[in-house]
This record gives structure tokens, C-alpha cells and sequence, in this order.
């Protein structure tokens, strides 16, 4: 396996993604979740070969989407999925999104575990629905005993970030275990979102939720390769569930859901799914080395700044309190020019903190420590 190049930041700077266009040209952005790399080849070789025969229209998943997904996931994981229990939805926050719509009625509670990915919120304002909170703990781990607290409260819906992000964690077969059980015991539905499932690094191994026994009848999960293989802009995602009392959730979605998916979406992800794998083993030893780069360069720093290694993802969960409360952070590193995510977005906890993207450069990473510590 090798290191992933990253092209010098010039080049960078003429991409045209929200990451490189929505901050002052001369800024490191860190922040939204897309990776520096180049695509893998044999992405870039069939979207190549989609534009020279100008196949541009319309999406069709079919059967070469569904069974690209399930042959990753009997490799990857051992997870098995019945073909006929795969549903194409544009990205992981419009199925998030009509899910919940399906599982609960306007009002109901929704369960989170901050500090979580900022969108979770968003979601569960935009559908009518209120949020119940089950902090993670002092470890930032799942916290059990309250998340039975918040389940007592007969929210209806459970949206399980698996692995968590911003924290990295990757959550272990007994702690997903023991959602399965408080689900069943409490009728709660559990959404899990598992886009970033591809990214967990060496050292730790994901549990796809629907692996645990008796997580069929009250689960259903969402993936893609929109992270691993930094498709975000191209939009597809899949729903998978594993029993016929879930599948009749999808099943109900509104037909013009599928049909909002990207055509470049669905060409990607095959090629992702399919011949992306030695690509993917590159980019998590990049991965891994950067995450060993980032914590020697706190260390040497900023050591006042704290953080626990993620487990997975490419998003560094930093402890800045020593330097400043709520987006103090954040705002102190934006003077210096590194935009970070700042921690108050993720919800309960986050004050203090800001998330990092460490998928770039040993270069741009090094600088963006470097102005972070003169701040």
C-alpha cells in the first residue's frame, strides 16, 4: 500500500466545491467533510467514459448499483444484504430526512447523541419533529444509561451516528447491542447513519448495525460512498433494511425520492463499490499517518489542546477549552486563517472545541498548525 498524493494547494484552490470557494482565498479550510485526494482511478475512469459518450441524463440504479453494494459489504464486513432490500435515495440526509418523516409523526422526539454531526439537528427541525438528547459520556462514548433515560421518554425515532462523527468513535458489537435491546424494550425506531462506515482506521473494526441480532425489526441504515471516495457532489446514497416490517417503511417513500439521485452518482458509486477497494486501503494508511502527523503536532504545539485519536473518519474532535469557551476557538484560529468547524454547531458538549479535517496534506496540515499555534 501506498500514501494518497494530494496536489499542491494552488491546484487545490481551483476546485469549486464549497470547501475551496465559501472562505478568503489565502485560508486553510478545514472544516466541511471532502478530502483533498485525487479521485481514485477507476472513479475518474468511468466518469471519463460517462461524458465522452455524453451520457448525461436521467439516473438508473438497477441491479449493477445494489449488487456493487452488497458485494463491498459481504468483503468488507461480512454483511450480508438482500438485493431487494436496497432503496437509492440522493444522499444520506434526504433518506435521514423522509425516513423520519415515515417512522414518527410532527412533534414527536428524535433521539441524538451529542456532541453529533451538526445536519442531525437540521434534519429533525426541517420534519416538524423535536430532539431529545442523550449526550455521549465523559469518554465520548455512547452513554447507556441515558440513552435508556431518553428512550423512557418514548421518543420515536433513534438517529445513531455509526461510526460517530465528530468524535471519531467507533461504537463496539456490545454497545450496539445494547441499543438493539433498549430499542425493542422501549419501541424506538433506530435510523443509522453509517456513510462514514468505509473510514474506520487501523486499529478498530465497524459493526454494521444490522449485523447485531434483532436489530432487523427495529433498524434500518444508511450508507454510501460519498465519504470514503469523496463523491458528496454527486449524490447517492442507499437505504438497506433487513426485514419485511422495515422494508414497508421504504416502500412508502415517495417515488420521486429515487429519483432524485445523481446519474455521476450512481457511475461512481459502482465503480467505488466494485474496483475501489485497493484505493480505499491506500487512503486509510494516508489516513492513519496523518492522524500520527496531527497528534505530534499538537503535542509539540499546542499541547494545551486535547484529543482522543479517532477511531475512524478523517475529522479531528479537538479539546480547546484551555484556549478559550463556546467558538472561542474557532474564531482565534479564523483570525489566523485555518477555517475549523466550531464545536457549539455539534450541540451539548461542543463548547470549546472545534472539529478538524485532517484528509490533506502533510504540508497544508503542518502550516495549519503551525498559524493555529501562533494564534
Amino acid at each position: 500500500m501506498a500514501q494518497l498524493p494530494v496536489d499542491d494547494i494552488e491546484r487545490l484552490r481551483q476546485r469549486r466545491s464549497v470547501k475551496w470557494r465559501a472562505h478568503d482565498r489565502d485560508a486553510l479550510p478545514l472544516p466541511v467533510a471532502e478530502m483533498d485526494f485525487q479521485l481514485a482511478p477507476p472513479i475518474r475512469r468511468e466518469l471519463h467514459a460517462a461524458v465522452d459518450r455524453s451520457d448525461t441524463g436521467y439516473a438508473y440504479a438497477g441491479t449493477d448499483l445494489t449488487d456493487a453494494l452488497t458485494g463491498f459489504a459481504k468483503r468488507r464486513w461480512d454483511w450480508t444484504i438482500a438485493p431487494d432490500s436496497v432503496t437509492v435515495v440522493a444522499d444520506v440526509g434526504v433518506g435521514c430526512v423522509e425516513l423520519i418523516r415515515m417512522l414518527c409523526k410532527p412533534g414527536d422526539g428524535v433521539v441524538v447523541n451529542p456532541p453529533v454531526y451538526a445536519p442531525f439537528f437540521e434534519w429533525i427541525a426541517e420534519t416538524g419533529r423535536q430532539v431529545v438528547e442523550a449526550p455521549l459520556d465523559g469518554g465520548l462514548r455512547l452513554d447507556l444509561d441515558a440513552l435508556e433515560a431518553a428512550f423512557a421518554k418514548r421518543p420515536a425515532v433513534y438517529l445513531l451516528c455509526n461510526p460517530h462523527n465528530p468524535v471519531g468513535r467507533v461504537h463496539t458489537p456490545e454497545e450496539l447491542a445494547a441499543v438493539v435491546r433498549l430499542a425493542a424494550q422501549y419501541d424506538v425506531r433506530v435510523i443509522s447513519d453509517e456513510v462514514h462506515a468505509p473510514l474506520v482506521l487501523p486499529g478498530a473494526a465497524h459493526t454494521p448495525l444490522l449485523t447485531v441480532p434483532g436489530a432487523d425489526d427495529v433498524a434500518i441504515a444508511l450508507v454510501a460512498a460519498s465519504k470514503a471516495w469523496n463523491l458528496a457532489g454527486l449524490k447517492c446514497a442507499q437505504i438497506v433494511t433487513a426485514s419485511s416490517e422495515m422494508r414497508s417503511v421504504t416502500d412508502r417513500l415517495p417515488v420521486n425520492v429515487r429519483y432524485r439521485v445523481g446519474h455521476f452518482g450512481v457511475i461512481a458509486s459502482v465503480a467505488a463499490y466494485t474496483e475501489g477497494e485497493a484505493w480505499l486501503d491506500d487512503l486509510l494508511e494516508t489516513l492513519d499517518a496523518r492522524r500520527d502527523l496531527l497528534g505530534r503536532l499538537l503535542a509539540e504545539s499546542m499541547p494545551e489542546v486535547r484529543w482522543q485519536r479517532p477511531d475512524a473518519t478523517y475529522l479531528g474532535w479537538l479539546d480547546c477549552r484551555a484556549i478559550g469557551p463556546d467558538a472561542e476557538p474557532y474564531e482565534k484560529f479564523l483570525a489566523a486563517g485555518v477555517v475549523t468547524d466550531p464545536g457549539p454547531k455539534f450541540g451539548t458538549g461542543g463548547g470549546g472545541h472545534v472539529r478538524l479535517n485532517l484528509a490533506t496534506s502533510e504540508e497544508i496540515l503542518t502550516e495549519a498548525v503551525e498559524r493555529m499555534s501562533a494564534a
